[in-house]
């Protein structure tokens, strides 16, 4: 995931190289000294590419959370079962040294029990070595009290040297099974200590796992919202400057997307109705559709000046709902029909520029629904024209 975040942000850094690194200039610029339409286009554009980018690094970014807190929750299992390993290992300890003391004091025991046995067995090797005394008795001169007597020490040494011996056996045997259990105990302990060491590597290394992928993905997001930031500055700057300029070229009022002949787009949207003859969908009647109808932008969007002029009626006209109109001063008109209640923004006598803001689309008069009703009037305007391709002669695509 760190990857792909790393390739989102360099794609991004490529994309906003144009903008970082100067906006070059373009032929369409309005001055030498001003940015040009295309320009603004283009700060908003990398501008909008930033933000796709944050928001598709903040989603991973939540990912990346969600993800730290499986493997700290993870960490934390693993850290729990290291405690339990650890307590059974401190337990198993305690057994596996006890059993080795014990396992050393069994073997004391069994070897002193040995070496008495041996000085025994050496005792009766000085009679010929064998533990049967008696011929030795019998060739031994004395009273027969006296005979009496060595053999019955002859009897009793030899039950002590059987019993030695067997007890003797007996400590060996049980320091050896003591010896058996001290490895086992002390195998279970080994085991124990791997088992917890590897329970708590593991939990180590995914909770720093966990962190680092944690620590680059916020560090992105950082640096995208740098840039986000600085590319609004440039945005803003670059707009800015752009309306400076066609201000000085056409004057106060004049914004947005100017063409060269000093012409702009009335409003957004699409060309619901074409000009020419057709059946008025609200009367029914067969008559001239005076203008281009540009619909779904919704009531309430900006219509601005097509051009620089005079506004000679403001209010409202009947069919055409509430209308204004504007003198370009060059022989064309242009009027703007079915405006929302209350949303003219201009008045009459006012002087406007191109692009400036002048009213808002609504659907008042004979109309189905909210959009503007764009009219356009040449020869001394006079006379009504297709706006289309008259917008177009001008630069304007409506």
């Amino acid at each position: 995931m760190t990857r792909r975040i790393r390739v989102l942000a360099a794609a991004v850094a490529l994309a906003l190289l144009p903008v970082l690194g100067g906006i070059a200039p373009s032929n369409a610029s309005v001055t030498a000294d001003y940015p040009s339409w295309e320009e603004v286009v283009a700060a908003q554009k990398n501008e909008a590419q930033a933000k796709a980018l944050r928001a598709s690094l903040e989603g991973q970014l939540q990912g990346l959370q969600d993800d730290a807190q499986r493997t700290q929750a993870e960490a934390d299992a693993k850290g729990a079962i290291y405690a339990q390993a650890l307590q059974a290992y401190d337990e198993q300890k305690i057994i596996t040294d006890s059993l080795l003391e014990q396992t050393a004091a069994a073997q004391a025991e069994a070897d002193a029990a040995y070496t008495i046995a041996a000085q025994v067995i050496a005792e009766m090797s000085k009679s010929g070595g064998s533990a049967d005394l008696s011929p030795r008795l019998f060739t031994t001169p004395g009273s027969p009290d006296a005979l009496l007597d060595r053999l019955e020490l002859s009897r009793v040494i030899g039950d002590r040297y059987a019993d030695l011996y067997a007890k003797a056996i007996e400590l060996r045997n049980r320091a050896e099974a003591l010896a058996d259990q001290a490895e086992v105990a002390q195998g279970i302990l080994d085991e124990l200590r791997l088992v917890a060491e590897k329970a708590f590597q593991e939990a180590q290394a995914a909770a720093i796992a966990a962190a680092e992928k944690l620590a680059q993905t916020e560090k992105d997001i950082a640096e995208v919202r740098a840039r986000i930031d600085y590319l609004a500055g440039i945005r803003h700057e670059t707009t800015a400057n752009y309306n400076a300029g066609i201000r000085a070229q056409w004057g106060d009022g004049a914004e947005g997307e100017i063409s060269q002949s000093g012409w702009a787009r009335p409003s957004a949207g699409y060309i619901s109705s074409h000009f020419g003859m057709r059946t008025n969908p609200v009367t029914g009647v067969y008559q001239l559709h005076t203008g281009t109808d540009l619909a779904g932008q919704g009531c309430g969007a900006t219509i601005r000046a097509a051009h620089a002029g005079v506004v000679t009626y403001a209010g409202w006209l009947g069919s055409w709902g509430y209308y204004v109109a504007i003198d370009h001063r060059d022989g064309t008109g242009s009027g703007y029909a079915h405006i929302q209640a209350g949303q003219i923004g201009v008045r009459v006598g006012q002087e406007v520029g191109p692009g400036q803001p002048i009213a808002k689309v609504g659907s008042t008069g004979d109309s189905t629904g909210c959009h503007l009703h764009y009219i356009v009037r040449i020869n001394g305007n006079r006379d009504v024209t297709n706006p289309v391709p008259f917008m177009r002669n001008q630069g304007i695509t409506l």
